[in-house]
């Protein structure tokens, strides 16, 4: 079945029965939910995933569809939910169902599919292809790399590269096993060395253990400073249609400090880059957006013309504006983030089916995609233990006090009884909207109070996302790195830096 064809058939459906099956169940899939709820054809939603999520569920029942459990990575589960309940398309919520190739299996039997096919969704799947692919195409924002198959492969370079780095598992792992050391003090090195060299041996023995799906397992990049953001983009291979870009805040505690998590919240000002402090002053500029934007579109350009194939879904830079090149990428995603996919979803004035349908067939370029220019905030509230010990924050009974709008819920489990028990990960995500970021943040803050644990267990989150002080911090840090990379544009040498290689010396790369 062809996407045009496919495409024509939703079309002179949905009308009367438009089906939906949402992959997923975490808070990204909830705020998912949410914006097919709004829609105007209002489709009747299906959902597969290893949890009931609470919000989900409810979602899902008031359209009339059903809910089913199983593994949302196994492409004949999801296929034979698919034909069984005979959707008109499968929207993908996760990267992993991309990786396991769900969406090839569904295309395959001619049920059209939101998602990254396997090939493409190698963009995020493997980091070192994702650099091999930037640098084979010269695509602005390259970092120098290196990849390693081996911990005894990677360790005599650690021992011996002196700069500082980015030490990373080379497969997407959720987020996890990411460490930036600075080797600044020439009195530590001794110490920095070691400590890069054990968490090079924690990556390939512990953080890619259970992946076998790749020969490199470990990666090494030059550490780069800025604030870093994400820009999620719609797009069916033709065309790339942005959205607003988010602001992730990653490590666990108050002020930046703490192990790095999925995400315990994100921020975002809407098309109109006005971010509530001092008004006019920003992270990034609307020429900051639109080169992040062709570089994003460079990106896809390049995997498609390496693979051959199509990308229908959502694609996104990690990035970072950083003094080197500006706009820089960091990672690639195949899918919405979490939870940058509440920011964007709750501003989207376009109907989300009309925007999937205009993917499936091909034809993003007619439809006008449009977002509410407000800020929103996100805060995620996450049971002690996550993320580093998932265990002791799994399982416990969860009291909701007031049901309002503006929590989604994330890992979070609804039992047959009606209860509900933590997952394990962040519970739930509080989305705030208003004006100005701040406002957004002191909505989001109350919300956190709404749920708590049965047994007494603590909860925390990050109460200080979207706070006047943290807002001046990013943009002053924003505001040093774009005073040196337009000294670097001025002068013809953005990009250009002097690298040093074991065994080789000072080399210069860009």
């Amino acid at each position: 079945m062809s996407f045009a064809w496919a495409a024509l058939t939703v079309f002179t459906r949905r009308c009367s029965w438009l089906k939906v099956l949402l992959v997923g169940g975490g808070g990204r899939e909830h705020a998912i939910a949410v914006a097919f709820a709004r829609s105007s054809y209002s489709p009747k939603l299906y959902c597969l995933s290893e949890l009931v999520n609470p919000g989900i569920s409810r979602i899902v029942k008031n359209s009339g569809g059903e809910y089913y459990v199983g593994n949302p990575n196994d492409p004949e589960m999801v296929l034979k939910t698919a034909l069984k309940t005979g959707v008109d398309f499968v929207f993908i919520g996760p990267e992993e169902p991309n990786f396991h190739g769900v969406p090839d299996s569904l295309e395959e039997k001619g049920v059209p599919c939101i998602g990254a096919n396997r090939q493409v969704a190698e963009i995020e799947l493997s980091k070192a292809s994702m650099r091999d692919l930037q640098w084979k195409y010269r695509i602005p924002g390259r970092l120098w790399y290196k990849k390693f198959r081996t911990f005894e492969d990677a360790a005599p370079y650690v021992e011996e590269y002196a700069e500082s780095v980015a030490l990373k598992p080379a497969r997407q792992v959720g987020g996890k096993g990411v460490k930036v050391i600075e080797d600044f003090q020439v009195y530590l090195k001794d110490e920095k060395r070691k400590v890069k060299k054990q968490h090079v041996e924690s990556i390939y023995r512990d953080y890619m253990k259970d992946y076998g799906d790749m020969d490199f397992k470990i990666l090494i990049e030059e550490r780069v400073w800025g604030p870093e953001y994400t820009l999620q983009c719609f797009t069916d291979g033709r065309t790339i249609v942005p959205m607003p870009a988010v602001q992730d805040n990653k490590h666990a505690f108050d002020g930046d400090l703490g192990p790095e998590t999925g995400g315990m919240g994100s921020i975002c000002c809407g098309m109109n880059l006005k971010w509530g402090v001092n008004d006019e002053r920003a992270i990034l500029t609307e020429e900051e957006v639109e080169k992040s934007v062709e570089i994003v579109k460079m990106m896809v350009d390049a995997i498609q013309l390496e693979t051959g194939r199509k990308y229908h879904g959502v694609v996104a830079g990690q990035m970072m504006l950083t003094s080197i090149w500006g706009p820089t990428i960091i990672e690639m995603y195949s899918r919405l983030g979490d939870p940058e996919a509440l920011n964007v979803l709750a501003v989207l004035k376009t109907d989300i089916v009309e925007i999937c349908e205009a993917i499936i067939s091909e034809r993003l370029n007619t439809v006008k995609v449009e977002f509410e220019d407000k800020a929103t905030v996100v805060k995620a509230v996450s049971p002690h233990g996550y993320p580093l010990s998932r265990d002791l924050a799994k399982g416990h009974l969860v009291l909701v006090h007031d049901d309002e709008e503006g929590i989604f819920w994330a890992s979070a489990d609804l039992k047959n009884s009606g209860t509900i028990k933590s997952g394990g990960s962040r519970l739930v995500e509080c989305l705030g909207v208003a004006e100005t970021i701040p406002e957004a943040s002191r909505i989001a803050e109350r919300l956190t109070t709404k749920v708590s644990l049965a047994d007494g267990w603590g909860l925390f989150h990050r109460s200080d996302i979207g706070s006047e002080k943290s807002l001046e911090r990013r943009i002053m840090l924003a505001n040093m790195a774009r005073e040196i990379y337009k000294y670097r544009e001025r002068k013809g040498i953005l990009g250009k830096r002097m690298i040093w290689m074991p065994g080789k010396g000072l080399e210069e790369v860009g």
